[in-house]
């Protein structure tokens, strides 16, 4: 018999504000150099498209540097602490094809339908309050046919890590984001195909999910 799948748990805005309060400063050091590698293989797949990007939860901007030149950058991140350095970050690498670097909120976003030909959204699954209403977003301001890459840590149902991940999950609002989050919580977006699932540096703990949108 199929096991129903437990209900996320509960992160509201105030949690992630204040978590990425507390991170901001250390983050490139700390979370930064365990992500180095998971970020260059990303973007190297998002360079294979042009046009308008847009990065959702673009925190401190760790992509900024490696998205190339045929590509114009959106950011947007509800962290105004994380954004401060992204636009540090950005002056910093002299990229002109960087556009705009927005505090804003993923689940509501302020752009017109169809306006970005790719969308990525690299370790924001598992801190935003509602992940469904971020891929619903992501898919309405995506041009028809476009792309949609999303790098996150999954979590298991067996095994140890499985264990521990369900242990941790009660702390997720202390935390600032879930231990315990299944694929399943954005796989079946209404308007968006998934193509290509990949294993992502280091070690595989994280994957890329590509969804191409409806033409």
């Amino acid at each position: 018999m199929m096991r129903s799948p437990r209900p996320l748990a509960e992160i509201d805005e105030s949690d992630v504000k204040l978590a990425y309060r507390r991170w901001a400063p250390v983050y490139d050091r700390t979370f930064g150099k365990f992500i180095e590698a998971a970020v260059r293989q990303v973007t190297a797949r998002v360079n294979t498209f042009g046009g308008k990007l847009l990065e959702a939860g673009v925190g401190t901007g760790l992509a900024l540097p490696h998205y190339g030149p045929s590509l114009q950058v959106t950011g947007i991140d509800l962290s105004p602490d994380m954004l401060a350095r992204a636009r540090l970050r950005a002056k910093r690498t002299g990229r002109t094809n960087i556009e705009a670097l927005i505090e804003m909120d993923a689940t509501a976003l302020a752009f017109a339908d169809g306006s970005f030909d790719v969308a990525v959204a690299m370790f924001v699954m598992t801190v935003v309050p509602d992940p469904k209403a971020v891929m619903a977003e992501l898919a309405r301001v995506t041009k028809p046919g476009g792309t949609i890459l999303i790098c996150n840590h999954f979590s298991v149902e067996g095994g140890l890590r499985g264990a521990v991940e369900r242990r941790l999950a009660k702390y997720a609002a202390k935390l600032g984001w879930r231990p315990e989050f299944p694929v399943a919580a954005i796989r079946d977006t209404p308007g968006l195909d998934l193509v290509a699932t990949t294993k992502v540096r280091p070690f595989g703990f994280f994957t890329m999910l590509e969804f191409r949108k409806h033409g």
